[in-house]
């Protein structure tokens, strides 16, 4: 009988440190829908809170089972304090001024700016929930949105493989500084993750 050596898997083991429950359920229902290249390994973190960002990118950056760490998060409002701060901390941890412009994926003011761009294109102009409710409401049927994780279980199944692609359009659409009300750099984390190319990755880590 022939001895057959295992197989080695050679996909790039990529790690999100999502903010929470809006993220981290958002970026594991379109793992679950495979829109992205079957290259790319993607493991999802929920640190359940922007303090817990930093803490949670630093502990999977430096135990190396990753090619690369990205975090998600919202900006907020103005002044965008915490988020500056996470960015900041990301910058120092790495010794390099603009760190966090490679490896932050933002959504001004919040991640329903993406999440809605699967139905429309109207854009979020603030992060309050009751605010916002009416329209996730019109496009989803889930009123109250509170962000509940029962809630947000219920949005995430009105998401699939065709409004996946409207999505993709729309982002694209929205790319600009993450200081601009209705902006975001999610459009480039998912080009980056449908390509075949995967010399994305060594760019950034070059950049850190």
């Amino acid at each position: 009988m022939t001895n057959r050596l295992p197989s080695i898997p050679d996909n790039h083991k990529i790690c999100i440190i999502c903010e929470g429950n809006e993220e981290y359920f958002y970026l594991d229902r379109l793992k679950k829908l495979k829109v992205w290249n079957d290259k790319y390994d993607i493991s999802l973190v929920n640190a359940k809170g922007n303090g817990n960002i930093v803490p949670r990118y630093q502990d999977r950056y430096q135990n190396g089972a990753y090619e690369l760490v990205l975090a998600f998060c919202d900006t907020e409002k103005k002044p965008h304090e915490q988020y500056k701060d996470i960015k900041n901390k990301i910058n120092d941890f790495h010794g390099v001024d603009n760190a966090a412009d490679e490896v932050v994926i933002f959504a001004n003011p919040c991640t329903m700016q993406v999440i809605i761009k699967h139905w429309t294109n109207e854009n979020i102009k603030s992060p309050a929930k009751p605010v916002n409710a009416p329209l996730i409401q019109k496009y989803t049927g889930v009123e109250n949105y509170k962000g509940r994780a029962d809630q947000i279980t219920q949005v995430m199944e009105h998401i699939n493989v065709e409004n996946y692609g409207n999505m993709v359009y729309r982002v694209r659409e929205i790319e600009g500084p993450d200081d601009e009300l209705g902006c975001s750099n999610f459009g480039k984390l998912i080009d980056d993750l449908m390509c075949d190319d995967e010399n994305w990755i060594e760019k950034i880590n070059d950049n850190l």
